[in-house]
């Protein structure tokens, strides 16, 4: 009696959904029930699927592809008869001659299921494109929403019943085959026949064969328990169960359909062929250039889900030779599984309207597995040095006393081997060690080396190539405070480094710790009462690599400051450009300084300059300027570098941090075992083992012409 009961009813809802067109035209649904439907129908039209995003290099070959579903979008004329027929016959065998509801078939399953005989779901490929679209695409980072998407209550089935009478009336029945086929899922992440062909068959999906066209087909039924790697025994039954329905459906000859059952899955081995789905696929090389691409797009104002769903075509400026010679020489320096030492090389080119990143290399693998010298964190981009710059942040002080014309490249400087600073010091000339730059008023320090130049002084031009310190915090004094050298650094390029904390990370007011609740910027700048910390030349705070090569590519391009774009162009799904909001470029400095600059910086590779040796040991002979930069305690080195045609920065430090130095017992072998690291060893032989193969067939470019005003003292 019950089931009887039950049988009315059900009944009795059927046939008002078979009335559902004409009820909808009478008002009988309610208009709540109404606008429901009609904004899901909306949502299926306005939603579009995610695709992957692809990344390219600069001559547009793929790298990299970014997606949360693997989906490769199929047009209507790429699914062949196989596909067509395998997924009819086997899913909804009258999809021609219903309009978007087999009521029929849903009579037959509702009674079947009622009754107690086998459990039927008789939903049309039309109901099912509706379900999967809204569980795959509307609500895919919605688990209530996929949850009420499938549930089985006779309501959602109304639902979703209408939606589909909607669907039939706006599309064909190929573009209703076609959409399904675009967001179903064949298991593992895959979805749509496309992507579903390349994993599983390694083939287009317009040359599916009939055998590999019924598993497909019988796996969107079930695609864990049909799985053919995890249970090849059930997914061959389900194909042959497939290729019987396409005979019963008179679209396979029975003599066919027993000679592909004989088959074997012919899957590809070992699990299904994808990409990776994020940038550890761009491989060891070049994954710190797609991480930068990601964190770039990130902080130009797109969306992560946007940037994995969005199916943007990226074309990059890496150079991937380029970026093979940084990486080779990187490593060749120090080996890529040596505990607690990276070494980076960062490669921008010049240029007064684009500042382009043609290589981001480090001696460490990109990837997931560090027992094996990988790691995923963008040390040559990001602000990972935490060991600091050293004597490379003594072009900041040099081109902040160019633009106040306390000095020119040829003013002679005072060299005394130890020196108190008598305006860094708080008007004292006693002197006591430094302490944290934020509480520190005293200020003396000593020189690395022995100089003892003719008559005690040397030009700021000897300086920059040989490095003492004294002569530096004696330049910093004639500039006045740090406030002009801290704000150079931040202009020429040192961006997001000087608005870090002097953790490296992100300032945080609120906390109590003075090294995390102030930019570099307020750190070493000076404050009522106080000039500021004189130690800011001699590069002691964190800093990102690929930012201070962009400060070598603002000196060469006549002080014109532009972000350095990892971008060619980027196009979205349907092939229209996508704008991406870059900062403009500024002319941060005069030319003739940023020139004179450059020639100030011209004779480190010389005889007597820090880099000479490493210089010579690869046989240059181009014009450059360089400055090589060593931490206290040898903890750090770096070596900044450019010609006209490109720019770089090279950097040795130890990525976990720690107190020690790094030890050098020449190429292949740094350790932290010993303290004699230097900017002009490691740093400077990458450097030029690099670039030396890099502009190797390239004219040698002459430095750009200084600016007399510039050359001394006294404008």
């Amino acid at each position: 009696m019950l089931k009887l009961i039950g049988l009315c009813v059900l009944a009795g809802v059927l046939v008002a959904g078979m009335l559902f067109p004409v009820a909808g035209a009478a008002g009988v649904i309610s208009n709540q029930a109404s606008e429901t439907v009609d904004k899901t129908s909306s949502d299926l039209a306005d939603i579009p699927p995610p695709l992957v995003t692809t990344i390219t290099d600069n001559t547009g070959k793929q790298i990299a592809t970014l997606y949360k579903q693997y989906r490769i979008p199929t047009t209507e004329t790429q699914i062949n008869d196989a596909m067509k027929w395998a997924l009819i016959s086997v899913e909804d065998k009258r999809f021609y001659e219903h309009n978007g509801v087999d009521w029929k078939g849903t009579l037959r399953a509702a009674v079947s299921n009622t009754t107690g005989g086998d459990t039927q779901g008789a939903s049309t490929l039309t109901q099912q494109y509706v379900k999967n679209y809204l569980i795959n695409v509307v609500y895919r980072d919605d688990k209530p929403g996929q949850k009420r998407a499938q549930e089985q209550s006779v309501a959602r089935k109304l639902k979703e019943a209408r939606i589909a009478i909607q669907l039939e009336t706006k599309l064909n029945k190929m573009q209703i085959l076609t959409g399904y086929l675009n967001v179903v899922e064949f298991s593992r992440e895959i979805y749509g026949v496309g992507a579903a062909a390349n994993a599983y068959f390694n083939t287009p999906v317009e040359k599916l064969s009939v055998p590999q066209a019924a598993l497909l087909a019988g796996l969107v039924n079930n695609p864990a328990v049909n799985d053919p790697w995890k249970n090849p025994a059930k997914a061959t039954e389900r194909r042959n169960l497939v290729l019987d329905r396409m005979v019963d459906n008179q679209k396979l000859a029975k003599a066919d359909a027993e000679r592909f059952k004989g088959e074997p899955l012919g899957v590809v081995e070992g699990g299904p062929k994808k990409p990776a789905s994020n940038c550890v696929g761009a491989g060891p090389e070049n994954g710190f250039f797609c991480q930068y691409v990601e964190d770039y797009l990130l902080k130009s104002g797109m969306t992560l889900d946007d940037l994995y769903t969005g199916g943007y075509q990226i074309k990059t400026t890496l150079d991937e030779r380029a970026n093979h010679e940084a990486k080779v020489s990187a490593e060749t320096q120090v080996k890529k599984t040596q505990d607690n030492v990276a070494n980076t090389l960062s490669l921008v080119k010049p240029g007064k309207n684009r500042h382009e990143v043609v290589a981001l290399a480090a001696n460490r693998d990109y990837g997931l597995h560090a027992d094996q010298g990988q790691t995923t964190f963008a040390l040559p981009s990001g602000v990972y040095n935490t060991g600091g710059a050293g004597s490379a942040y003594k072009v900041f002080t040099a081109a902040a006393a160019l633009e106040a014309g306390v000095a020119g490249i040829n003013t002679p400087l005072p060299v005394p081997d130890f020196y108190t600073s008598s305006v860094f010091a708080g008007g004292g000339n006693k002197c006591a060690p430094t302490g944290p730059p934020l509480r520190s008023r005293w200020y003396c320090l000593g020189n690395a080396g022995d100089y003892n130049p003719a008559g005690g002084v040397m030009s700021l031009q000897q300086a920059l190539a040989t490095s003492p310190n004294t002569a530096f915090v004696n330049l910093e004094e004639k500039v006045g405070s740090t406030g002009p050298i801290v704000e150079m650094a931040r202009k020429l390029g040192m961006r997001d480094t000087m608005a870090s904390n002097l953790g490296g990370g992100t300032v945080d007011p609120k906390s109590d710790n003075p090294g995390a609740n102030a930019s570099q910027l307020q750190a070493f700048g000076p404050r009522p009462g106080w000039p500021g910390n004189a130690s800011f030349t001699l590069g002691p705070a964190p800093l990102s690599g690929l930012e201070l090569a962009n400060v070598g590519a603002t000196i060469m391009s006549g002080g014109v400051w532009c972000p350095p774009t990892p971008l060619t162009g980027v196009t979205d799904r349907d092939g229209k450009p996508v704008p991406v909001k870059e900062s403009p470029c500024e002319q941060v400095v005069p030319e003739g300084l940023a020139n004179t600059l450059a020639v100030g910086m011209s004779k480190d590779s010389s005889p007597g300059g820090t880099s000479f040796a490493a210089a010579n040991g690869v046989r240059w002979n181009r014009p450059v300027m360089g400055k090589t930069g060593t931490t206290q305690s040898n903890g750090s080195g770096t070596y900044l570098g450019a010609t006209p045609q490109l720019a770089g920065a090279a950097m040795v430090f130890r990525p976990k941090g720690g107190n020690g130095g790094l030890c050098y017992l020449g190429p292949g072998n740094v350790n932290t075992r010993c303290e004699n690291m230097f900017g002009g060893k490691t740093p400077a032989q990458t450097w030029f083992g690099a670039m030396s193969k890099i502009l190797e067939g390239q004219e040698p470019l002459p430095l750009p012409a200084p600016d007399p005003k510039y050359m001394g003292a006294g404008r």
